[in-house]
Formats: structure tokens, sequence, C-alpha cells
């Protein structure tokens, strides 16, 4: 598909350094819009991605830039014509995570990118990045999986995903999702309605999860049926789960007791997915976090994983990832007790570009 010629030198680009040229010859058949995008925006990305030239001519693309930099286009390309080959739309988010797993990683884009998990109603879920594709396969692994990291990174999503997949696949009984009823800055006493009307708002997000996953038509049918189960974590307490794929969410906001309560209630032929964001940990003051000891307690045990998601997994709006950074090196710089640096930190902006 590739070829590359001699090198050739630029001064008037980069004095002394020597520049390449290769080509990528795009199968024949294959659409150049998919692979380029609607009037060349998929194009524009990558170019603004590197310092190369990038020219396309009918199906052969030409890139002049140093060895480096052609490589990588090179290998960009081939990777963006194998996942179009494979059925997938590109985006300019795909690209951009391409482009980042190439630089950073040795992982390729087309397998991370076409890791299909369950598809519902013409969409299909599947992991954007490297860790997620990694913490995907470690669910498959292992029987205990704790997914860790700030808000955005498709942890529960991914997680709720598989569980699908395994009821679908009848290679378990039922799911149970469950969630610490703890209150972020509110009281569950001042909240109108009966006691389970209350917890319904904690809830929520995981119904909402199920709804993109499942025909709505039968959600409660599976609920009424016990086949589907989403309940506060207190009810976990005293039972024995078998045969099912169980799911803790905002484990943050468990105690060290709680952990310890639901992680015992393992059973046979049954799969523990535990998620939650160590930074965001809403119980009152004092009460030490049951998902940051955990770590500690059973990180060398077998058959139990931990998969580390960061602010680079985030999926949603490029400023969330942003945003968690940022509160990352607040938070850094409080632990260094160092006024004058948090200061610096919290006021630090990039420089706006250029219109």
């Amino acid at each position: 598909m590739s070829e590359t010629n001699d090198s050739s030198r630029t001064p008037s680009k980069s004095r002394g350094s020597s520049r390449t040229q290769a080509k990528v010859v795009i199968p024949d058949g294959q659409s150049m819009v998919s692979l380029l995008g609607s009037r060349d925006e998929l194009l524009r990305v990558i170019e603004g991605a590197f310092r190369a030239d990038i020219h396309v001519r009918g199906n052969e693309i030409t890139i002049t830039g140093s060895p480096e930099e052609s490589s990588t286009v090179v290998r960009l390309f081939e990777e963006m014509s194998e996942l179009v080959q494979g059925g997938a739309q590109l985006t300019a988010d795909a690209v951009e995570r391409s482009i980042a797993m190439l630089r950073m990683t040795s992982d390729r884009p087309a397998e991370v990118l076409s890791l299909d998990i369950i598809s519902s109603r013409g969409r299909t879920i599947r992991p954007k990045t490297v860790n997620q594709k990694r913490y995907v396969d470690a669910i498959d692994r292992f029987t205990i999986v704790f997914g860790i990291g700030p808000a955005g990174t498709g942890k529960t999503y991914l997680a709720m995903a598989k569980a699908v997949k395994a009821l679908q696949e009848k290679k378990v009984n039922r799911i149970i999702l469950t969630r610490p009823a703890v209150e972020a800055g509110e009281r569950l006493g001042f909240l109108p309605g009966t006691l389970y009307e209350k917890i319904d708002p904690y809830l929520r997000p995981l119904y909402d999860a199920l709804h993109d996953m499942l025909d709505p038509d039968s959600i409660p049918r599976l609920m009424a049926a016990g086949t589907i189960e989403v309940a506060p974590l207190a009810y976990m307490r005293g039972r024995t789960l078998n045969d099912a794929y169980i799911i803790l969410d905002e484990a943050q906001n468990t105690s060290a007791e709680q952990m310890k309560m639901f992680l015992t209630r393992l059973g046979f032929n049954s799969k523990i997915v535990v998620t939650g964001d160590v930074t965001q940990v809403d119980l009152p003051g004092g009460t030490q976090s049951g998902l940051r000891v955990v770590q500690d307690i059973l990180d060398d045990i077998p058959d139990i994983h931990f998969s580390r998601l960061t602010s680079a997994d985030v999926v949603r709006h490029k400023l969330v990832g942003d945003i968690v950074d940022a509160y990352g090196r607040y938070d850094e710089a409080q632990r260094q007790n160092t006024p004058q640096q948090i200061k610096g930190v919290a006021g630090k902006q990039r420089p706006r570009e250029r219109t």
C-alpha cells in the first residue's frame, strides 16, 4: 500500500534535516470521501496534526516530511483505510484518537476502534481509546475488575455494554446494577416522595444507559422478571449472587466496610465490575473511601484486576479532559501545601489562538 522514495534536502524548512517522500495507494473501489471526509474535513485534521506536506491525487496520497512524521502519516492512512474497509464510519474524533495512539502507544487504531461490543438500534458500542480497550479486555479475562478514572472515560457505560452482551449470550442469567445512595451536597430526607422515589435519582444514570443498549419496551419486562435489577448498595447485604453480572457504580462513595460487604456477595459463575472516580468522593468528613482502600488490599490477588483510565480517555466534550487535568494540578499543589503554586495553577490559562 505504501512506498518511500529517497530523501532530499529542504533547507528552507529545516536546516540540514532530511525530507522523505512516501506514497500511500488506497485500494481501488474504496471511497476517498469516506477516508478523507466530506470536503476533506478529515484530511484537514491530519494536516493540522503533522509537519508534513500531504497531497492527494486520485487514490494516491503523497506525504513529504521528516522520516518520522512521514512514517507516522503513512501508518495513519493505512489504519484509516483498514477501518473504512471494515465498515467503520470515520469521524474527526476517531482520526484524532488514532493519531494519539500511533504517537504514544504500539497499539493499532484499527484493532482498538473496530472492537464491537454490542449493537443496538443501528448504534454500535465500542472502545475509543487504548485504555478503554484494555479495560474491556480485562473484563473478559478477570472475575473482578475495578475501572478507576475520571468522569467521561466510559467506565460504567462499557461495563454495562459487556453485561448486556453476556446476558444476550446466556453467559449469565441476570444483571445487577447498584450504586451507593450518598448525598452529593444534598440530603435525602428533604427530597419529596417515598423512599424509592428519593433513591431513584441516584440510579437514573444506570437506567439511561440501559435504554441506550436495550429495546426500551423490553426493560420493564426484564426488570419485573428479575433478569435486570437496579438497586441501592444497601440492598446487597446478606445476599449471594450466582450466575450474575454485577456492576457497582460510583464506588468512591462506599466506605471500606461497604466495599468488603459488596465484594463478598460474589457467587458462582458471576462477574463483578466496580467503577468509580477517587477524585470525586462525597462521603462525610472522616470517612475513608472504600475504593481508595481496596487498591492496597487486593492489588496482588490473582483474578482481580485494576484498570486505570485518565483524562486522555475522556470521550465527552474536549473541555472535560482539560477540566480533569486542571483539577488534578490544583489538587497536587494543595497536597504540597504551596499556596502561591495553587494560585498559579488555578489561574493558568492556555494562550488564545489568533483569529
